[in-house]
């Protein structure tokens, strides 16, 4: 593989220290790798620059030349060359590094800038920081500590603005709250595609709104709240239910297409309240969809399974599982295995040696799942992990929708027993009548027409109440976290599978030590040290098949492979 090119170097002076970083970076950016914070409000690394918070003020100076001769102009106090600062204060936003470039971030001007702008911001922002949403993670409370004066000069009545506006089902704005950075203004249109919101009116009667007619009401609306710095956007459904500095942070991914977008769930005792998106440059840079933050609520749904059960009776996992046996032994050579895309790779490959034990391998199948890609992190493939039954080897070619080859084998009498992981058979084209020829065992989180008669029925986890990886669609390796406990009566899906294929050991470790003894690609990694951010794998294998059309990330382009390492 051919090494990309590295990006052109610029030496730059930040507070005394000199740093190497690409040509063209934000000196906000700049900043951070010298671990020197610039506040910001109206600042977003993804989005494009405005300048019209004045908070990250800094002051900045260039190395001194004469201007005849382009020679240095030396200071004789210190031997060194002279540096020519600008007598104001300049954005760090708006100022991308040069070479030579010397800025200042906790000068005197600096800091009586930022005191400045830190009082102007609290001159008619409301004082009710106790019951706001955004407390706990409030950059408007954390850089008036940080930052500002300490206290107010302004004696006047502020300017009251409207509260619990609704700007779309799950947005609401307190904009008497707001700062004006417009963060959600350029959200909407330079990514979302979706231009329906603006200020209108002036100075300090400045205020946001949608457009006459039209509301906030995209796929992608809630990244407005997560960006936005105050607690001027909430979200509807989480807005008063619980302080943030309570929740436990998991690192998960957003299982609802093949994008695989990095997402963070928070929890406490047992209850998921919101998800959020997670930043990675390569999937989904730091967005996520509305969609998908809503697939914590069939956790605790009416049709839940939480009761082991054969033949129709509650019963126990060892007794359910010696059932399920009986039935493989009963239908030897005739056993289909309806495995899931939405299923980990661990289980995929667990899936794979069950197919393997019962002589099932000819007769697994998967079940596609299309729709309308959005081109940015809605894809057309809406199951998350078919590439990893490839990489595992649980199917070698694309699945379909339908189960149509499953179901002229059991009209042929050549299946007598159906394994379905997750999958409703029913949903996938098999008929009730054919249903009725077979012995159905069933895996899965929540009922259906397939569960309803299946002969054995086996309560797993959802993916929030596991551990495991799954494959996106650049062919990145992605983990996923155990957040919340799952009900009772559930059975981690890992020990039902290697229970029903006679595997010993089915702990994450012990699977992860067969992965990379049998599949090679797999081979130098583990669960452990697979980086948060994922690992792309060796597509090549795969690249001839017709995946489906649409899938790609459009606004921006996705990396390039490289070789699995440990």
């Amino acid at each position: 593989m051919i090494a990309p090119p590295k990006p052109d170097l610029v030496t730059v002076n930040i507070d005394g220290k000199e740093i190497a970083v690409p040509k063209g970076t934000n000196v906000i950016e700049a900043a951070r790798l010298v671990n020197v914070d610039v506040p910001h409000y109206c600042y977003h690394p993804k989005l494009t620059i405005v300048g019209n918070c004045r908070m990250c003020l800094i002051e900045m100076g260039m190395p001194a030349v004469d201007p005849a001769t382009k020679a240095p102009i030396m200071d004789p106090a210190t031997g060194k060359q002279k540096i020519n600062w600008i007598p104001r204060p300049q954005i760090g936003c708006g100022t991308n590094v040069s070479p030579g470039l010397h800025v200042k971030t906790t000068s005197p001007m600096v800091k009586e800038a930022r005191e400045g702008v830190m009082e102007f911001l609290l001159i008619n922002h409301p004082l009710d920081c106790p019951i706001c949403d955004q407390a706990g993670e409030c950059k408007l409370q954390e850089q008036s500590t940080g930052y500002g004066r300490g206290y107010s000069r302004f004696v006047e009545t502020k300017n009251v603005k409207p509260k619990r506006t609704q700007l779309g089902p799950r947005v609401t704005l307190d904009d008497e709250r707001c700062i004006l950075c417009s963060r959600c203004i350029r959200f909407s249109k330079e990514i979302a595609k979706d231009d329906v919101l603006g200020f209108i009116d002036r100075g300090s009667y400045s205020t946001l709104t949608c457009y006459p007619g039209k509301q906030l009401a995209n796929n992608y609306s809630l990244n407005t709240v997560d960006i936005c710095p105050v607690g001027a956007l909430t979200s509807t459904d989480f807005r008063f239910k619980m302080r943030v500095w309570f929740l436990k942070q998991t690192n998960s991914i957003d299982t609802e297409t093949s994008v695989g977008a990095n997402t963070v769930v928070w929890s406490r005792e047992g209850t998921v309240y919101r998800i959020t998106p997670r930043r990675n440059d390569e999937v989904n840079d730091t967005w996520m969809t509305d969609s998908g933050r809503e697939l914590f609520k069939t956790l605790k749904a009416p049709d839940r399974l939480t009761a082991i059960k054969v033949n129709g009776a509650d019963s126990g996992l060892d007794i359910a599982i010696n059932a399920a046996a009986e039935l493989f032994k009963a239908s030897a050579g005739a056993v289909a295995i309806v495995g899931s895309g939405r299923s980990s790779v661990e289980e995929q490959f667990l899936t794979k040696k069950l197919a393997v034990a019962l002589n099932a391998t000819a007769t697994t199948y998967l079940v596609s799942r299309v729709g309308q890609g959005d081109k940015l992190l809605v894809s057309a493939d809406r199951n998350p992990n078919v590439r990893g039954a490839l990489v595992t080897g649980l199917i070698s070619a694309l699945p379909t929708q339908k189960l149509t080859a499953l179901a002229a084998a059991i009209d042929a009498g050549k299946v007598k027993t159906v394994v379905s992981v997750g999958e409703d058979l029913v949903a996938a084209g098999l008929t009730a009548a054919q249903l009725a020829k077979v012995s159905l065992v069933y895996l899965g989180t929540h009922a259906n027409a397939t569960s309803a008669v299946a002969r054995v029925v086996l309560p797993t986890l959802a993916l929030f109440e596991k551990n495991g990886t799954l494959v996106n669609q650049q062919f990145r390796l992605q983990k996923f976290h155990h957040a919340v406990p799952g009900p009772v009566g559930a059975t981690n899906d890992l020990i039902v599978l290697a229970k029903l294929a006679g595997v010993s050991s089915p702990d994450l470790g012990s699977v992860w030590k067969l992965l990379a003894a049998e599949i090679p690609a797999l081979g130098p990694i583990t669960f452990a040290n697979l980086p948060e951010t994922g690992l792309l794998l060796d597509s090549t294998p795969f690249a001839a098949l017709p995946f489906v059309e649409g899938e790609t990330l459009h606004y921006k382009p996705a990396a390039a492979p490289v070789a699995a390492t440990a």
